[in-house]
């Protein structure tokens, strides 16, 4: 049995006006500029040549629309995704949200973000395959030995590859691979599954209390086995190349005939964890590098922690991570799945009020901000606005969060000043 309900959100019209004619400043003045390389092209990144020039991975601006889905478990599940394209210039992630798989596994769960890179293909294909694969091991029963399920969601990992290389070699293609951050959610355990540089986190009582560890090429471990399968870590990516170590795909990356699977330069082999599930237990977070790219464990934690006790839809939440990771930074594909327990934090009534007087602290300050400029000259743009509020004692923030997220509210009430200003001087004109 599948619960859920899915749905595009389109942006409304005036966040498209707003991009359209503030972007690069209002971007800047979050992020500190694009930088970071924005113009180079790895291994990883999806790309080709014509005439000789390499085209850029990034756009010119970012695709804003936003894939949506929430559902639940009969057994007290909830949880929500939503994934953006956001400056790439193809969207690579795909996901997986089975809140309940069925038959004697009516009481689990299997949830996966697969992020893809040069091309979408290996992960779009392990979403529709992957779990049929582990699953198919015979060794996910009921009983959830831990022994056992481990074993078989490696081995469901190492089928998923050996079907892709089959699938390789008959299509005459090597370059694509996915990461994968998957979880399985058990009447008992919590098993986190890791092959990448995506990463899950479980928050229990307010903190971390578990997160996947991100496989790079420079980490002592897989710079050992890179290297004694006859690659190298330059510029902290394999062979000059691949900014990740394991993943499924990537075939060009585990050509060393002498040596297993598991001891290729890139290993499909992924990092199991099983958690005691516990009372405390609140979400667990599940995303691909687009996010963590941009905060930390920590941050996230808190932010959604804050979040979820001024905010019941799951997905408006998942959006504001997103949006935050936006404005933060991020130049990738950001997917995000938000999967919450019984004991996740509720709706508070102090926590909305304290949330009611942030943003109007925010709005009366804009306004304050937009008179002063105005009376220097010329009507204020959105980025000077800004530059003084970012210098504002601002309390009361999310944790986690800062003042990237709320800049919904701070862009609304700029046009808001901005649109009184037009109607005052018109009335002026006409008198």
């Amino acid at each position: 049995m599948r619960t859920s309900r899915k749905g595009s959100v389109e942006m409304p019209a005036f966040v498209r006006q707003l991009v359209k004619e503030t972007e690069k400043r209002v971007t800047s003045f979050f992020k500190g500029g694009r930088g970071g390389g924005a113009g180079e092209l790895s291994e990883g990144e999806e790309g080709g040549e014509e005439e000789g020039v390499i085209p850029s991975p990034y756009l010119d601006r970012p695709v804003l629309d936003k894939h949506m889905q929430e559902g639940c478990a009969s057994w007290g599940l909830t949880y929500a995704l939503t994934s953006m394209q956001g400056w790439r210039a193809h969207m690579e992630d795909f996901h997986n949200c089975f809140p309940q798989l069925g038959g004697e596994l009516a009481h689990w769960g299997f949830f996966a973000v697969y992020d893809g890179h040069a091309g979408s293909a290996v992960a779009q294909h392990c979403s529709r395959n992957l779990l049929d694969h582990i699953l198919g091991t015979g060794k996910i029963r009921a009983d959830d030995d831990v022994v056992r399920v481990t074993e078989g969601i490696k081995e469901g990992f190492f089928l998923m590859d050996k079907h892709l290389h089959a699938m390789a070699c008959r299509e005459g293609w090597e370059r694509g691979g996915t990461t994968v951050v998957a979880t399985a959610i058990t009447p008992h355990h919590i098993y986190f599954v890791n092959c990448g540089d995506s990463r899950a986190v479980l928050c229990r009582a307010g903190r971390v209390a578990f997160s996947t560890e991100d496989h790079k090429p420079f980490s002592p471990g897989e710079r050992e086995r890179i290297e004694n399968a006859g690659g190298s870590v330059t510029l902290q990516r394999v062979n000059g190349s691949l900014a990740v170590s394991r993943a499924l795909g990537d075939f060009s990356y585990k050509t060393a005939e002498w040596r297993p699977v598991t001891e290729q330069m890139v290993s499909p082999e992924p990092d199991v964890s099983a958690v005691e599930r516990s009372p405390a237990d609140e979400f667990l977070v599940l995303a691909c590098d687009g996010v963590w790219d941009t905060v930390t464990n920590e941050e996230l934690c808190a932010f959604i922690h804050s979040r979820l006790r001024v905010c019941t839809d799951l997905r408006e939440v998942c959006s504001q991570v997103i949006d935050l990771c936006l404005y933060k930074g991020s130049l990738d594909n950001i997917s995000i799945i938000l999967v919450c327990f019984p004991g996740a934090p509720q709706l508070s009534p102090e926590a909305l009020h304290q949330e009611a007087e942030l943003e109007d602290f925010l709005e009366s300050k804009v306004a304050e901000i937009f008179e002063e400029l105005s009376t220097r000259g010329d009507e204020p743009d959105l980025l000077s606005v800004l530059t003084v509020l970012a210098s504002t004692v601002i309390p009361g923030l999310p944790p986690g969060g800062g003042l990237q997220s709320k800049r919904n509210c701070i862009i609304s009430a700029y046009y808001q000043q901005k649109e009184a200003r037009r109607c005052r001087l018109a009335q002026d004109n006409q008198h």
